[in-house]
This record gives C-alpha cells, sequence and structure tokens, in this order.
C-alpha cells in the first residue's frame, strides 16, 4: 500500500477497513490528547501538509481495482481528518467510486465548529466522533484542545449535526486513570450523549503507549462506569470482557434487555452457551429484537 492507503485491517468495531491517511507525512492535529499512540505535538488550527484529493483518489481507486476484501473506506490521520482543506471535495469524489463500501471518518469531533467540515461529515455513512468528558476543567486536562475550541459550542453542534445527519453516528470515550474514571464524569456525559442522540457509544481505554504519563482503567472498572451510560446503547471492545460466563433464565435476560441493550460482544463473551441458545429461542419467537447500530449487533426486548 502507499502512504496515503493501508490496510485492509479489523477493526474491534467496524469490521474490515482501508485506511485512508489525510497526513500521512506527520502528525497535524488541533487535539494533543494525553493518550494519543503519536508523539506529542503542538496542537494546530489547520493542516500544512497534505495529499492532493487526485492523488488520494488514485491510490484508492487501485486498491479497489485489486478487488482486496474490505467493508469501510476509512478517513483517518496522524491527527485529525477533518482538518485536511478539501474534505468536501474528497468525499463527494470517493463518493462516486467507492462501490458497496461505506465511507467511516474517525474524527475528534472539532469538525462540526467548521462550517465546511460539518457539510463534508454530512456526506459521509459512518461518523465516529471522540468525547471524552462533558466537563469542560477535564476535556482539556485530558484533550489539550486549542484554547478557541469551546466544549459546550462542540456538544451544541454536535446535537445540531445529529438532527441534519442521514448516516450513523457513534460517540467514542476513552478512559484515563484519574481524569475522567468517576461516575460525576459518566454521568454528565450520559446526559450530553440523551441530547446528541447517537446510534451508540463506544467505551474504552488506554492499551497502547501513550504520549503523556497517563494510565488506563481495569477491565472491571470500565465495566463500573460503562453502567452509567443509559441514554445509548453501550459497546466495550471484545478484549476488555474478564470473568465467568453466566446462566441467565428466561426471565433473567428478558429484564435484562429491557433495562439496557447487550450488544453482540457482551453475548459472546459474558453469556454461557446456554444462554445464547435462550437468546436465540427468545429472538425466533420475537420476544427480543437485534439492531445493527453501525456494525454491531444489539438485543433488546420488543
Amino acid at each position: 500500500m502507499s502512504k496515503i492507503t493501508f490496510g485492509p485491517i479489523s477493526s474491534r468495531r467496524f469490521g474490515l477497513s482501508l485506511g485512508i491517511d489525510l497526513s500521512p507525512n506527520q502528525k497535524q492535529c488541533n487535539f494533543d490528547c494525553v493518550y494519543c499512540e503519536l508523539q506529542a505535538a503542538k496542537p494546530l488550527e489547520r493542516a500544512l501538509i497534505y495529499p492532493e484529493v487526485q492523488d488520494i483518489i488514485h491510490e484508492v481507486q487501485k486498491a479497489l481495482e485489486s478487488n482486496v476484501q474490505f467493508d469501510f473506506l476509512t478517513l483517518t490521520a496522524n491527527g485529525e481528518p477533518s482538518l485536511y482543506p478539501h474534505l468536501e471535495k474528497l468525499v463527494n469524489e470517493l463518493k462516486k467510486i467507492k462501490q458497496d463500501k461505506k465511507l467511516l471518518i474517525l474524527s475528534n469531533g472539532s469538525g462540526v465548529l467548521n462550517p465546511n467540515s460539518f457539510n463534508a461529515l454530512l456526506g459521509i455513512d459512518v461518523v465516529k466522533f471522540s468525547l471524552d468528558s462533558a466537563i469542560e476543567k477535564t476535556f482539556y486536562r485530558i484533550d489539550r484542545a486549542l484554547k478557541q475550541i469551546r466544549l459546550e459550542a462542540m456538544v451544541e453542534k454536535m446535537i445540531t449535526f445529529r438532527e441534519k445527519f442521514l448516516g450513523d453516528l457513534v460517540m467514542e470515550v476513552l478512559i484515563v486513570q484519574g481524569l475522567n474514571d468517576s461516575k460525576e464524569e459518566m454521568h454528565a456525559l450520559n446526559d450530553v450523549f440523551a441530547r446528541i442522540k447517537p446510534l451508540r457509544v463506544d467505551l474504552s481505554t488506554i492499551d497502547r503507549p501513550p504520549a503523556y504519563p497517563v494510565k488506563g482503567v481495569s477491565t472491571e472498572k470500565l465495566e463500573e462506569l460503562s453502567a452509567c451510560i443509559t441514554a445509548v446503547p453501550v459497546v466495550l471492545a471484545k478484549h476488555y470482557y474478564k470473568g465467568d460466563k453466566i446462566d441467565f433464565n428466561a426471565f433473567e435476560l428478558l429484564k435484562m434487555v429491557q433495562l439496557r441493550a447487550q450488544s453482540e460482544f457482551d453475548v459472546e463473551n459474558k453469556f454461557s452457551q446456554n444462554s445464547k441458545e435462550l437468546l436465540k429461542q427468545l429472538v425466533e419467537q420475537g420476544q427480543i429484537t437485534v439492531k445493527n447500530l453501525a456494525g454491531v449487533k444489539f438485543y433488546k426486548k420488543i
């Protein structure tokens, strides 16, 4: 693959993905997140070095013509992809050639503050925004964003974006020990998610060497915090599950999925084989429905 395209790689939550790096030569981001796997760097207001649209399209066409199998064309970057200055043109050109692939962007969410980026994002099939805290002080401590990026304004623009967006919106929260690992933080995020109304929230913690000396939380803590997010379905990545698998009876299963939708990762990693078979029966009987939320199956009581 070229410096622009890479993969396909297997994503825990989005299937097979062909990456498109909009900043292949250096980190360019308006955040400097403490947990970033890239080297720490001063936040930038705009991208300074970037590939031309025609070069990106050329590389993507080569990948498509190779017949390599993948599900998503994923716009990403060594930094923030919404800083790419020709994003709307690129999205329009990719839509002409993407065939049956879906277009996905992995963004920190700040693009909603720029009218041009906002409009470009509306043309994408699946948009993933990060939001690590709904409390301003914590937000700046974790994400180290440019000071002109105001958390309250960004959240309001995310709400407006969701109202206009016809695709799938996913939110992601990364938990950092001692910063956003409290129930107060989770309840504040839950209130915001109730207003933004994403399809789902992906919750994770640090699992790669970070730019700054910070640490993740335990699996048990992550599961405890996830229970505070009740406004929308929550996904924990597969590798965060530990412990014994559980036998549920029909009443327990129905009550559980009534209170909180269970993801396919929950079922695979927490349910015993008997519980899985019982869940399948309840789905067949029409007592539980299965919904695909941006590539992840959820089980919910009808």
